[in-house]
């Protein structure tokens, strides 16, 4: 029995929603969205530490496979995508997303045992190495991608302005936790124990997904929103497959010019990746013959990156979007990435390289990853599975092998890698129209549905 007075009470409860109403306007979060937030921010969490802590070893891997093989690896990551993505197009056909989901991520944590498997035995380590990086590409675009498309199909437009910051927080908290678990792990452990603490992190992300559909059932005015009426007609929705044939989201991105300018935004953003990718590693091989201490500087800069990133998406990520607009934001990292390569271009020393490397990956983690993912929160359940899958994996692979062979392509015509930047200014501006024009769209998009919706209901 509580011996406060009603006047404590009072006070105390006032506190509680000056504190409540304080964090809110921090963090634009409404009091119905705690939980599923929640279980999302630690789903994400649970998927980026799981990859975070592999990914020091996927680079290094790499470089073990050998740098001048490079582009082999990324059309090695392209043509398995090509193999993977009818397999999904298949369990999008043949099940509901709630149900296929769970076993997209057994399937990762039986590869991640194999490799396990595969390190502790004697064979030839160079083609293992070779493999693993594959797979690792292969693993991080497919974990994410089905992750967003799944809250693209549970959160409203409105409810991913202002939540998507914070939810890709998650991932990044996840992403920090996961390589200072390896900086901390890989020498007493070594790093083929690490894939089975990976593994359990798989483990977690799947029983997020179970909490996140439980709410979504509990709740239907938040999750399958247009369905509603259907749903007194035919039942939940969510439990019917989307049907359609395996290879539906190439006809999807063919039907729609806004889909296609998603193509080209993906396009030139993996491939001023990419080309970055490359000087780093041929500028790092210059300067570290030693594998740890490549393995330890590729961790560092994991950790700086998502250190910077985190503060932006928590408290400033739905800001930018509400101040600015989805168009400025979308454009601000390609716009950043163009003084990026200007400044490679005239001195290409490891510090630019590592400075350049490090605020590309926090801009595109905090503003540019949530903003790209809003595009699609205004699409039809099967163009955010099935389309929005095929441009995340074949479309991104193929942009990387294609880019990667490009990359090579100049380098044996002559040019050295600060001509190459200077090449790669003129695409990031590029790059930055498209990503302003797609934001514009999507917003008149999203209006259209709004004024639809409200002349029904009169």
């Amino acid at each position: 029995m509580s011996n406060a007075s009603p006047s404590e009470s009072v006070e105390k409860s006032g506190i509680s929603q000056r504190a409540a109403s304080w964090w809110k306007k921090l963090t634009a979060v409404e009091r119905s969205e705690w939980r599923p937030l929640l279980w999302s921010f630690s789903y994400f969490f649970a998927l980026l530490c799981g990859y975070y802590i592999i990914r020091p070893m996927r680079d290094e891997m790499g470089i073990a496979g050998g740098v001048e093989h490079l582009q082999w690896m990324f059309t090695g990551t392209f043509l398995v995508m090509l193999l993977v993505v009818p397999l999904f197009g298949w369990l999008a056909r043949s099940f509901a997303p709630r149900r296929f989901l769970p076993y997209v991520y057994y399937f990762f944590i039986g590869n991640l045992l194999l490799f396990f498997a595969l390190f502790r035995s004697d064979l030839n380590h160079v083609y293992v190495a070779r493999a693993f990086f594959i797979w690792a590409s292969v693993f991080n675009l497919f974990i994410v991608s089905v992750f967003w498309s799944f809250m693209a199909d549970i959160f409203s437009n409105t409810q991913a302005k202002r939540l998507f910051g914070v939810i890709a927080a998650g991932g990044t908290t996840g992403a920090l936790v996961g390589p200072a678990l390896t900086a901390m792990l890989v020498l007493p452990l070594g790093p083929t124990n690490l894939l089975l603490l990976s593994a359990a992190f798989m483990g977690w992300a799947v029983l997020c997904i179970h909490r996140l559909v439980a709410w979504q059932r509990s709740s239907p005015s938040t999750s399958s929103r247009d369905d509603n009426a259907e749903k007194t007609k035919t039942g939940d929705p969510d439990d019917t497959p989307m049907g359609g044939g395996v290879l539906a989201g190439i006809r999807l991105i063919f039907q729609s010019p806004y889909l296609i300018g998603i193509c080209f935004l993906m396009l030139l953003f993996t491939t001023l990746a990419t080309f970055l990718y490359f000087q780093q590693a041929f500028i790092i091989r210059e300067h570290f013959d030693d594998p740890s201490q490549r393995t330890a500087l590729f961790a560092a800069m994991d950790f700086s990156v998502n250190g910077l990133t985190l503060a932006t998406q928590i408290f400033l990520t739905s800001r930018i979007v509400r101040r600015f607009g989805l168009g400025w934001t979308l454009a601000t990292v390609p716009l950043l990435l163009a003084a990026g390569f200007m400044a490679l271009g005239l001195m290409s020393a490891l510090w630019v390289i590592v400075a350049v490397q490090v605020l590309r990956r926090a801009g595109n983690y905090a503003i540019m990853r949530p903003g790209r993912e809003m595009l699609y929160v205004v699409l039809s359940k099967e163009e955010k599975y099935k389309a929005k899958n095929f441009i995340d994996t074949v479309i991104y692979r193929g942009g990387d092998a294609a880019s990667a062979w490009v990359y090579s392509g100049m380098l044996a015509i002559g040019l050295s890698g600060a001509g190459i930047s200077l090449v790669a200014v003129p695409i990031a501006f590029i790059w930055a129209w498209i990503s302003y024009r797609l934001g514009k769209h999507q917003e008149q998009i999203a209006a259209f549905s709004i004024a639809a919706e409200t002349s029904e209901h009169k």
